[in-house]
């Protein structure tokens, strides 16, 4: 009877840990990962010719907080099922990856289909968006067609070092939800 308990226990960890492993997100869209360098982004970006990149003219800097952010745009390239794709960096390592698939060659409903049939069901769902969590990364896949991969704790970290107040109409919004 002991032996069999012992089977147990080990059968639902082993069941636990390939779960674990196989519903681990990816972390970024093909060669371009999160936490990558901008050099290292615009190599990947220049061997990929989906993105559709035309090298630093792509490349900009917000002088106000040094963030730089990679815009690429796909949409003459008729191979490509991505439109146009934003790299947003944080302290020089890339931290978000925003893509937005061209509708008229791939629809949501097959985007979200193999993104549940790999990754499991998303942690939340609602009428704009699908997200994916999996406390590294966050997946979503947003409406119209949207795919978004984002370093999840230096974006959770950038929220809690950010102080910017709530402006009067997220304040008047959020009076009135509570007033439901």
């Amino acid at each position: 009877m002991k032996d069999m308990n012992r089977l147990k226990i080990l059968f639902f960890l082993l069941i636990f840990f390939l779960s674990a492993f196989a519903y681990s997100l990816p972390n970024g869209f093909g060669k371009v990962q999160l936490g990558m360098s901008v050099d290292a982004v615009k190599e990947a970006l220049k061997n990929d010719r989906q993105f559709g990149y035309r090298g630093d003219r792509d490349v900009s800097l917000s002088p106000s907080d040094g963030q730089t952010l990679i815009e690429t745009d796909a949409t003459y390239s008729s191979f490509s099922y991505l439109d146009r794709c934003w790299f947003q960096f944080a302290d020089g390592k890339l931290y978000v990856i925003t893509i937005n698939l061209d509708s008229s060659k791939i629809d949501h409903y097959s985007v979200f289909s193999k993104l549940c049939e790999k990754y499991g069901n998303p942690n939340d769902i609602n009428p704009k968006k699908s997200l994916w969590k999996d406390g590294n990364v966050m997946m979503s896949l947003e409406k119209p067609l949207t795919l978004k991969y984002v370093d999840q704790k230096v974006f959770d970290s950038r929220q809690e070092s950010s102080s910017i107040e709530k402006t009067y109409g997220e304040k008047n919004r959020e009076t009135f939800l509570e007033g439901l």
